[in-house]
């Protein structure tokens, strides 16, 4: 077979062919597909705006993050509460339009919430069984602080079961490490957030470098034995801060978002300038009785029913923090690209 040599009309055929080829691109094609991006990305913008402003948007606002001890049946001190006394406390968070996030989400602001709704952080100290204990089948006791939050969520559709528990080395009272990995195995399939409370819930204050490392960095380590689980935040025993706050946020075998402590306030929001994450207070949950009149759950809770504005309300979106735009001088400058005022 010979090639072919092209001429004439044949060759300007080909000629033709070969310019197309390299023809530029067409620019007006292209300005109009970027005018028209635009042009969504301002209408999608607006939306959200509208929506935020709708359901009046505050993600600079404050977070309850209440601190739960025993659930039983007779409690022996203040912090216990009677598994009656548990339910009502969640539903009244229902009733509030509160809906459940972990520690771990509030420290890192994945704060991901139906718009209008308030975020409340749920976190049990000590690791009690009467937390969480499981039956031969794995299934939690009933009257358990995650049996009776479990079954108000499913009452509840959208009030999701989530919480935060802070464990030290009595692992919901197990002492034998298959029985401590089956029960820290379960927390973990089924969505629970652990936290570290430091290996013998010591007094964290005035102690070395090197104690409040053994202390928390003994307790990490054997959860992510467990569990290949790194705790993200730490609850201070007593609520006390070592000499230095970054000595419980960092170390060698654990790094930490955020530290709490026991009270006595509603926490800032993470993308708010008053956000520190070396202090995070907790409220006591309890009635309006002697120093609770004022300081504990009952009572802060109905003040941020009656203060709606100083109050964490969601737009919805997990990508955007949506504020009124007088508040813009509260804001993180690590989340402005985030912002979204209105």
């Amino acid at each position: 077979m010979r090639l072919g040599i092209l001429t004439g009309a044949g060759l300007l055929a080909a000629a033709v062919v070969l310019t197309g080829c390299d023809s530029p691109p067409d620019t007006a094609k292209i300005t109009d597909s970027k005018a028209e991006a635009a042009a969504k990305l301002k209408q999608s913008k607006t939306a959200k705006i509208a929506l935020a402003r709708k359901v009046k948007a505050n993600e600079l606002g404050q977070i309850p993050v209440l601190m739960f001890h025993r659930v039983i049946k007779n409690p022996a001190t203040t912090d216990d509460r009677t598994p009656q006394q548990f339910r009502a406390d969640l539903e009244r968070l229902v009733r509030d339009n509160y809906v459940p996030i972990s520690a771990s989400e509030m420290v890192t602001g994945k704060i991901n919430i139906p718009a209008g709704k308030h975020p409340v952080v749920l976190t049990f100290d000590d690791s009690s069984p009467s937390q969480l204990t499981l039956n031969e089948m794995g299934v939690p006791q009933p009257d358990t602080a995650v049996a009776i939050l479990r079954e108000v969520a499913a009452k509840h559709p959208g009030f999701r079961p989530a919480a935060t528990f802070y464990v030290t080395r009595d692992m919901f009272g197990k002492t034998v490490r298959e029985e401590q990995a089956q029960t820290l195995g379960w927390l973990k399939d089924n969505g629970f957030d652990i936290g570290n409370h430091t290996r013998d819930h010591v007094n964290l204050r005035g102690r070395s470098e090197k104690e409040v490392e053994d202390q928390i960095g003994g307790i990490a380590k054997q959860i992510d034995d467990l569990t290949k689980v790194k705790p993200n935040s730490i609850a201070l025993p007593y609520g006390n801060q070592p000499t230095k706050k970054e000595w419980a946020l960092h170390g060698k075998l654990y790094n930490h978002a955020g530290a709490f402590l026991a009270g006595y306030t509603p926490a800032p929001s993470p993308f708010s300038k008053a956000f520190d994450p070396g202090g995070i207070p907790r409220i006591r949950v309890m009635e309006k009785k002697g120093d609770c009149a004022q300081f504990c759950s009952e009572a802060w809770l109905d003040w941020l029913k009656n203060n709606p504005d100083m109050r964490y309300t969601s737009d919805g979106d997990v990508s955007t923090v949506a504020y009124p735009k007088f508040k813009n001088p509260y804001l993180r400058k690590s989340f402005t690209t985030w912002s979204l005022p209105y």
